[in-house]
């Protein structure tokens, strides 16, 4: 078995690369790979030279490069990226004759403050990168209904992906809780769907494992799910502080956003507080998983082993001589 990465010197692919060994593994990715430089190409997707990649013993294609923060300028990135560079890997894999294809798109092609969404909610991105994944999994269908009784396509829909050395919006939240300068703000009643990364990693190989000819889409979800104050209490908790929670109102917070906003265009920084981040602090992001609990996977942890083993990793136990990987 031989599965090829596509963006694989990132957080997931990295930790994907451990799970499956490397002897069993290609990358190519615009990056070199902190821990897997050896078995890794160096090749931007929106260009050609993806055959290169491509081991015609290949039995999957996992595609993990993306596009994907919040500040991208200019917005034509994540077209590029995420809707022309699946385009190029999937007429690469034609080239090549290879059929199967495992892909992380988002939960973001279902938009914010929707009440649970399943696989089979309308598509409703509020934003650029949403847009693109879903451009991206229709460019995925098209290339699958040509030839469906042979080809395999898998797209993953995470939430929001944590765990040790990831420095995204998870991380930033729990840094601050763990600074003690935590602000919460709003009510904190809006629910937070998370996955940990050891667990969809687990169910990434699950599927190549179990890979046959077909099409399949899973919403990708650790549950149950936390509520922002569920979450800060488990946080403060499992880090031993006692001290109080400043709360301030979410148009406060909206407010000071716009703020920063202002600010990063003045002096062309990005910087870690925007209306966009507030916007999407204080909403729901909560997502059906019962699909995905049908499928017959099994979750290696529980979503308070994985929080737990993030908090010890990231503030009790050092780690500083381990790379880290930045992403949302």
């Amino acid at each position: 078995m031989l599965v090829s990465l596509i963006g694989g010197s990132g957080f997931v692919g990295t930790r994907l690369i451990e799970a499956l060994g490397k002897e069993h593994c290609s990358n190519l990715d615009k990056n070199h790979s902190s821990q897997y430089d050896d078995i890794t190409v160096i090749q931007d997707i929106r260009h050609g030279g993806i055959d290169n990649a491509l081991r015609d013993d290949t039995k999957t294609v996992v595609l993990l490069a993306a596009e994907h923060r919040d500040d991208v300028s200019p917005t034509s990135l994540y077209y590029d990226v995420n809707v022309q560079g699946t385009k190029n890997v999937l007429d690469a894999m034609d080239r090549k004759g290879l059929r199967s294809i495992v892909f992380t798109s988002s939960v973001a092609v279902y938009g914010l403050n929707k009440e649970n969404p399943d696989e089979e909610h309308p598509a409703d991105p509020f934003n650029h990168y949403g847009k693109s994944k879903w451009k991206a999994e229709e460019v995925l269908r098209d290339w699958y209904q040509k030839d469906p009784e042979k080809k395999s396509l898998s797209i993953i829909r995470p939430t929001v992906i944590f765990g040790e050395a990831n420095r995204g919006n998870v991380y930033n939240l729990l840094r601050q809780i763990a600074s003690g300068k935590f602000l919460m703000i709003g009510d904190g009643v809006n629910k937070k769907s998370m996955a940990y990364v050891g667990n969809i990693v687990a169910f990434i190989k699950y599927l190549i494992e179990n890979d046959s000819p077909g099409y399949r889409v899973y919403n990708y979800v650790d549950k149950p799910d936390f509520n922002m104050n569920e979450l800060v209490t488990q946080v403060r908790s499992d880090l031993q502080h006692n001290g109080r929670l400043i709360r301030i109102p979410e148009v406060m917070g909206m407010l000071g956003g716009y703020g920063f906003d202002i600010l990063a265009k003045a002096t062309g920084k990005k910087l870690p507080i925007s209306s966009v981040r507030v916007k999407k602090f204080c909403a729901t992001t909560q997502f059906s998983a019962e699909k995905l609990n049908a499928s017959g996977f099994t979750r290696p942890y529980t979503l308070e082993e994985g929080l737990e083993r993030t908090l010890r990793y990231e503030f009790i136990e050092n780690h500083d001589d381990k790379p880290v990987f930045f992403s949302e």
